[in-house]
């Protein structure tokens, strides 16, 4: 689940100062959007103390991170609702706001404020004499805020029942509650509880919502089938190709799903995908040139590189051309990396020049730049054809 400044209310975005760093958990959990919360509970519930709820949840929220704000409201929570569990998610039914536009069709993720009432039904619901009754009240949330977190406890406590919940929910007619049968069930999906269940038993889910009409839907399809690619590629390529042939969905749709889902095996240049995605890998173009601007071999971290290829193609052919860069590591191994430089439609003794400039980094936020000798491959249709060798000091 991708975090994006999108899934805040718009006076929320506004009140971000363009002058401050911007603060995602900060955005997303605050004062007002906590006070939001409180006032959902207390138009179905005149005894609920939403003022001492805001102060006590408010007051801890400087200590601690996005997702830890998420479970210490979750906790706060418990202890302003009733005791008695069954009695305290109904009344969460009660105090959810209007269900999501079912007139959108993507990107329509909901208020990330009522996260915490997943967790509160995680730790309190997940147990044999809730279960169904919890499996009701995500339903009922994940129409205002997407349950995917959530529904992977269940996944892993409770498979029988919500695989049970999954056979009906795949053709439900909200797309959300759809979109939730794929999505939660990710072998890898980001920010999330790891799951326990094997990574082919959602497979006949997919096999219904690829599908779908909705873009939102079919974005979670391909990007679960991308995680599937990690673990088995066979099963990803197998798939899409009967996908192709039962003709279920239409071919642009299908074809963006088909790129988006392979899109980790295109990058380790899997001649399977490629050639799935209509790319030869033995597609006969010559590299005329592939070299670094001035011929420099020296560089420093912070630098830019520019680098230069020459291709000519015998016959009509489509190219997909990647440059992978070997970097260093504080041992002094290397690490690859893929990068996409361009798609062409080369015809038949056509030459094409290419121009890339590759900034490197001294102080990436996700990586350390070592000093030492990289290497620079370029990769046309997964195979790879030249290196060039710099020094970066």
């Amino acid at each position: 689940m991708p975090f994006s400044s999108n899934l805040m209310p718009y006076e929320d975005r506004l009140h971000c100062s363009v002058k401050e760093k911007f603060s995602l958990k900060d955005a997303l959990f605050n004062e007002r959007r906590v006070t939001y919360l409180a006032e959902l509970f207390v138009a179905v519930d005149g005894n609920f103390q939403n003022k001492k709820f805001v102060k006590e949840v408010v007051e801890k929220f400087p200590e601690l991170e996005l997702k830890a704000r998420i479970g210490w409201m979750a906790e706060v929570l418990a202890r302003y609702l009733s005791g008695d569990v069954s009695m305290a998610m109904k009344l969460i039914i009660r105090a959810l706001p209007p269900e999501l536009d079912e007139n959108q069709t993507d990107d329509d993720f909901g208020e990330f404020i009522l996260a915490p009432l997943g967790e509160y039904v995680v730790r309190h619901g997940c147990v044999i004499e809730y279960v169904e009754q919890a499996l009701d009240t995500l339903y009922e949330i994940t129409k205002r805020f997407s349950m995917e977190d959530a529904m992977r406890s269940f996944l892993n406590n409770f498979p029988d029942e919500t695989l049970g919940r999954f056979d009906r929910w795949v053709n439900d007619n909200n797309y959300h509650v759809r979109r939730l049968v794929s999505e939660s069930s990710r072998p890898l999906l980001p920010w999330s509880r790891r799951l326990s269940l094997l990574y082919h038993v959602p497979l006949k889910y997919l096999d219904v919502l690829y599908a779908d009409k909705t873009r939102y839907v079919t974005r979670s399809v391909a990007n679960h089938l991308n995680d599937i690619s990690k673990k088995d590629p066979t099963l990803v390529i197998v798939t899409l190709a009967r996908w192709l042939k039962e003709g279920c969905q239409t071919d642009k749709e299908l074809t963006w799903m088909t790129r988006h889902a392979l899109r980790t095996l295109v990058k380790r240049g899997d001649v399977r995908a490629l050639a799935l995605l209509g790319y030869r890998p033995a597609a006969d173009v010559t590299v005329r040139q592939f070299a670094l601007e001035k011929g420099e071999s020296d560089i420093r971290r912070g630098d830019t590189l520019v680098v230069t290829c020459a291709l000519l193609a015998a016959q009509n052919t489509a190219v997909l051309i990647d440059y992978i860069i070997d970097f260093v590591k504080a041992n002094g191994q290397t690490k690859p990396k893929v990068f996409r430089w361009k798609k062409l439609s080369l015809k038949a003794g056509q030459g094409e020049v290419l121009i890339k400039r590759h900034h490197l980094k001294a102080d990436a936020t996700t990586f350390k730049l070592y000093p030492g000798e990289y290497k620079i491959t370029l990769q046309i249709n997964g195979s790879k054809r030249q290196s060039l060798v710099l020094r970066v000091q």
